[in-house]
């Protein structure tokens, strides 16, 4: 396996950047989702480093090599794509011992290897079939095998669960995992699925308009959200963001509702407030405790059963939808539309924004002893 390094790579059509300058290093046996919307560059940044789409600037090192230029066959990496790309003319094995059998593997060595990739995907018995008589989660299974077979020094996927049902998706990326995990491969994943690189990248690159957000572990991204975007589109629902005004150490929110901000909080958090003292408010709807003798007050305005809990659309301001927040909640309590009740925000748990720049405002991780409210 190898490092891949990417140092000031972009890509242009015409004045119209596909991808703006990028600096992001993969180490070696890691695995890195690329994550965003349709549109955001993951795709393209992925092709640039294949060798399938020409950088228009900057430099690409896999394994300390230079391959910026080089064709993708000398990359010495494997493509998993979303579309499962089996030659439908060939058995499994065949396809499977296809790319060794290009590279001249003698046959003893050949049949070892499918054998032995076989085994670790458990699709022994499928070898002799051909591709139109599998079913989808089958058919991928294959295409990771061939791609596994050539022990690579990088693997690529691009949304290769993405034409799969949902019940497939969960077994393919515990399949996708467990394969990392015993090959510790080098791998660089693209998906729109949050939940996909939730589950699966040790370090997400969340990417937006052409650019990258935020880096970080999946515990970075969701509970450290460096702008507005990564807290709106990482989540299910995403982070509960509320503007508010910060005067005499406290913010003050729809509906007449105040928070406290701790003392030890207040220099720092106070140098990144907005104009006359705006400031978005984030959590996530975990941060929410429904009780008799909360110091926020809402109405429910819709309850959504998600089996083990139940997920509370709580309106802060009386019919304004714009207020509407999120709150995690106990599946058997029954909460009928426009019930009044009372919560409480986990301090641990609540991010700053500066609404104008849309960026985080750092503050300190919270001492609830020395912290006074």
């Amino acid at each position: 396996m190898a490092t891949i390094q990417l140092e000031q790579v972009e890509k242009k059509f015409g004045e119209v950047y596909a991808v703006k300058p990028l600096d992001l290093t993969i180490g070696d046996g890691e695995f890195v989702v690329l994550l965003g919307p349709s549109g955001c560059g993951k795709t393209t940044t992925l092709r640039m480093i294949s060798g399938l789409e020409a950088v228009s600037r900057g430099e690409i090192r896999i394994g300390g090599r230079n391959v910026t230029w080089a064709h993708p066959a000398d990359r010495d990496i494997a493509f998993v794509f979303q579309l499962f790309a089996l030659y439908p003319h060939m058995t499994v094995w065949q396809n499977i011992a296809f790319t060794l059998q290009a590279q001249s593997v003698s046959g003893d060595e050949t049949k070892r290897r499918v054998a032995e990739v076989a085994r670790l995907l458990q699709i022994e018995h499928l070898l002799n079939l051909r591709p139109r008589g599998l079913s989808g989660g089958d058919r991928q299974r294959v295409a990771l095998a061939r791609a596994l077979v050539r022990r690579p020094a990088a693997f690529l996927m691009d949304e290769p669960l993405g034409a799969l049902d949902a019940d497939f998706r969960n077994v393919m990326r515990a399949e996708i995992k467990r394969l990392h995990l015993a090959q510790h491969a080098t791998t660089v994943y693209v998906t729109h699925d949050q939940i996909e690189a939730m589950a699966l990248g040790d370090r997400i690159v969340v990417m937006s308009a052409a650019e990258v957000q935020q880096v970080g572990t999946p515990a970075d991204v969701y509970y450290n959200p460096a702008n507005l975007f990564v807290a709106r589109f990482i989540g299910s629902p995403g982070m509960n963001l509320v503007e508010g005004i910060y005067t005499n150490g406290a913010i003050q929110l729809p509906g007449g509702n105040r928070f406290p901000v701790p003392e030890q909080w207040r220099n720092e958090m106070t140098s990144g407030l907005g104009e006359d003292g705006r400031i978005v408010v984030g959590f996530r709807p975990e941060a929410v405790t429904v009780n008799d003798v909360g110091a926020l007050a809402a109405r429910v305005y819709a309850d959504d059963l998600y089996g083990a809990y139940s997920m509370l659309h709580l309106s802060l301001d009386g019919e304004n939808p714009e207020t509407v927040i999120h709150a995690r909640a106990d599946r058997n309590a029954d909460y009928p539309i426009d019930t009044p009740l009372r919560f409480d925000l986990d301090p641990r748990q609540v991010r700053f924004f500066n609404p104008k720049s849309q960026r985080a405002i750092p503050v300190g991780a919270l001492n609830l002893e020395a912290a006074r409210v």
